[in-house]
């Protein structure tokens, strides 16, 4: 039994970083949390590497590290939420968007490359991209942190019970109990319906269809493809709106000024995801908001726009600007 070799520690660390930030992700509900967190036990990670012995795997080692940022990170905080948690439905009218909350009040979007591995599995990659949805993540806020991790390792990761307490340091009676009180909170709790997370040729042909509505802000075609009971909400502020009718209402009212954006293509939380950028005057298009699509069968039935979305598209590799000559979404 050894300590690992620091000479190769750092790359060795780094090839983890991947799985290690969707872990993170899904304990914290903000990419910008789990990438400090990923930092953070990387660098534990290889200031103890001398003092590693091999009785559990480096796996085990480094989840147990990065399980102990996370909790150190919740400690005393509040936990996010989504808009639809924090009060209901509100009509489409502006008066209502008097409340409008810190960045550290919600669940934010991730990109799908920072936080899915390239699993060849089909069942594991579909358990982990279910993981990451935005309804989900929000319902594992609810958890007391340990009791979060504790189902994100074994119901997730589809570690053992056994190494799981290992990890936590506790027995696995004492995990076991944890996972059944976890289990039980969010069967309780409301995650919404389970959007589409491979897409079919017509989930895909009715995204090509949104953009190409949303780009010409053709409101009665973008609003024939939401189901009727579909969702719009719009971080920082608590409002959100339900229906479809409700949702054209607010596109033809104060949504109006989103008319000529542009769209650029990305993948958040499993789901289709756009970088919307509205006709700036000074020329071209800048940011507005990170759209985030969730399609069940044929219909959008959520759209979260995330706005305030500088820090946003830097995660998402997305621009900071388009040039006046930028062309819609996939010319």
């Amino acid at each position: 039994m050894g300590a690992l070799d620091t000479v190769d520690i750092g790359p060795f660390l780094d090839g983890h970083r991947r799985e290690l930030t969707g872990y993170c992700y899904r304990m914290l509900g903000s990419p910008f949390d789990a990438e400090d967190a990923v930092q953070e036990t990387l660098v534990r990670a290889w200031r103890s590497s001398d003092r590693f012995e091999n009785r559990s795997s480096v796996r085990t080692w480094m989840y147990r590290i990065a399980t102990n940022v996370c909790l150190d990170m919740l400690r005393g905080r509040k936990r996010r939420y989504r808009p639809m948690e924090v009060g209901p439905a509100r009509p489409p009218d502006p008066r209502y968007l008097d409340e409008v909350l810190t960045e550290d009040s919600w669940v934010l979007p991730a990109p799908d490359r920072a936080v899915l591995g390239d699993g060849t599995d089909p069942a594991e990659t579909a358990v982990l991209r279910d993981s990451v949805r935005l309804a989900f993540v929000a319902a594992l806020q609810h958890l007391p942190a340990r009791q979060r991790a504790a189902v994100l390792l074994c119901d997730v990761l589809r570690w053992p019970a056994a190494e799981t307490a290992e990890l936590l340091e506790t027995s696995v009676a004492s995990v076991n109990s944890a996972l059944q009180r976890a289990r039980a909170t969010l069967a309780g709790l409301d995650t919404d319906e389970r959007p589409a997370l491979v897409a079919t040729p017509g989930q895909a042909e009715l995204v090509d269809r949104f953009v190409e509505a949303f780009e010409r802000y053709d409101v009665p075609a973008l609003v024939a493809l939401l189901r009727e009971d579909a969702v719009q909400s719009m971080p920082p502020f608590a409002m959100w709106l339900q229906g479809a009718e409700n949702i054209g209402t607010w596109m033809l009212g104060p949504g109006i000024e989103c008319e000529g954006s542009r769209l650029l293509p990305a993948q958040a939380n499993g789901c289709p995801a756009f970088g919307q950028y509205r006709v700036d005057p000074a020329g071209g298009h800048a940011p507005w908001a990170l759209q985030v699509l969730e399609i069940v069968d044929d219909r959008i039935v959520g759209l979260q726009f995330f706005l305030e979305p500088e820090r946003l598209f830097s995660v998402f590799g997305l621009p900071p600007h388009l040039p006046a000559e930028a062309g819609a979404a996939g010319s």
